[in-house]
């Protein structure tokens, strides 16, 4: 889901609010089940959506569709409204999703200036999403879900209308930006075919080479490894953490997260090695750290949850380098759906038999080939 969304006060509590409405856990597993189908049907469609439209004005409509979701949650706390309102967050989410990426490289129209800038604005989201974990109980007891639930629909409302007074950039404006011929020739065949047209130039910017297709697949796999952060409080308790303790050792996590994302600029992303040696050092202290039988052993674990986040922005910046054509928010919608594919094999995987330190050890696997994946010559 988009970062600003998840930095709200009703993030951390919303599941409670479905419980205490009389929700059966089989229930609420289908009210995620619905949640990630819209995303995933509306993912790419939204993208292009972006580039035939309007980024800003597509990321802004995403965000106040997302707040009116949780408005019907409060509005009617039952299976339907609760239910109506994943529907209008999986969508919004969607709108919100490549958007603004797109809109804020072709403003920068570099990589390192974007991994400068993103770097920083996702570490000011992890830094949010602490301060949201650590707030939304005192707020809670003060004025109940109510209270939880209208500050953050004020606060993604006013996110989404301040996006609009985000410069636009040429492309946002016009479908065409300052490359050249080819994407003239594209935004001539936009106007003839339209919203097709525009889906089908996104597409075919991603799947048009070997080297693209590989950057793409970096950039699907890396972020669907951050949905093992759902099981971090478990892993905790499994390394003998007393409850209370949990709480504390995720800060630990979320502040090595804010890092990972706020250093991503120190190095450059136009060389692959920064980016392979994250995701091996990561995969490295990922196994080493789960498998230690003490909650020391979540310090390499979070430490490597960092290491993801800088591999995060400076894979998403390799492939926007990589993207040529009107067509980017679409590119990146691909790319968000494969991360959003990723995640839920992740959670099928965790679904076996196996001992939660053991499986998020093996997970070290997949993400070291992650590593060789990204690795280009």
């Amino acid at each position: 889901m988009h970062a600003l969304q998840d930095s709200v006060l009703l993030y951390p509590v919303y599941a409670l609010l479905f419980a205490d409405a009389g929700l059966t856990t089989a229930e609420i597993s289908s009210l995620f089940a619905i949640w990630s189908v819209v995303s995933f049907v509306c993912e790419i469609p939204s993208g292009a959506l972006a580039d035939a439209w309007s980024r800003k004005r597509l990321y802004a409509l995403g965000e106040v569709i997302s707040a009116a979701g949780w408005a019907i949650w409060l509005i009617r706390p039952d299976f339907v409204g609760f239910a109506a309102g994943f529907a209008l967050w999986g969508l919004g989410g969607a709108f919100a999703s490549g958007s603004l990426e797109a809109l804020v490289y072709d403003n920068l129209g570099d990589s390192t200036a974007y991994t400068r800038v993103m770097g920083r604005a996702r570490m000011a989201s992890m830094l949010a999403m602490l301060a949201a974990t650590l707030l939304a109980t005192p707020v809670l007891l003060a004025g109940g879900y109510v209270l939880v639930g209208a500050i953050s629909i004020a606060t993604v409302t006013a996110g989404g209308l301040l996006a609009l007074r985000l410069p636009s950039s040429a492309t946002d404006e016009s479908g065409t930006d300052e490359s050249g011929t080819d994407h003239e020739n594209a935004r001539n065949a936009d106007e003839a075919g339209g919203y097709l047209s525009v889906l089908r130039a996104g597409l075919r910017s991603v799947t048009g080479s070997t080297r693209v297709l590989r950057l793409l697949a970096v950039a699907m796999a890396v972020p669907g490894f951050s949905a093992l952060d759902e099981y971090l409080p478990l892993l905790a308790r499994e390394m003998g953490a007393p409850t209370p303790a949990v709480p504390p050792l995720f800060a630990l996590t979320a502040l090595a997260m804010a890092a990972g994302s706020g250093l991503a600029d120190r190095l450059p992303p136009d060389s692959p090695r920064p980016l392979t040696g994250a995701l091996a050092l990561a995969a490295a202290l990922l196994a080493a750290g789960s498998l230690v039988p003490h909650p020391a052993g979540m310090v390499p674990v979070s430490v490597a949850f960092g290491l993801l986040q800088f591999a995060m922005v400076h894979a998403e910046a390799r492939l926007q380098d990589a993207i040529t054509g009107p067509a980017r928010a679409t590119a990146l919608s691909v790319a968000g759906f494969g991360a959003e594919v990723a995640a839920v094999i992740l959670y099928a995987a965790f679904g076996l038999p196996v001992a939660l330190p053991l499986l998020c050890a093996l997970m070290a696997v997949p993400l070291a080939l992650t590593a060789l994946l990204a690795f280009q010559r």
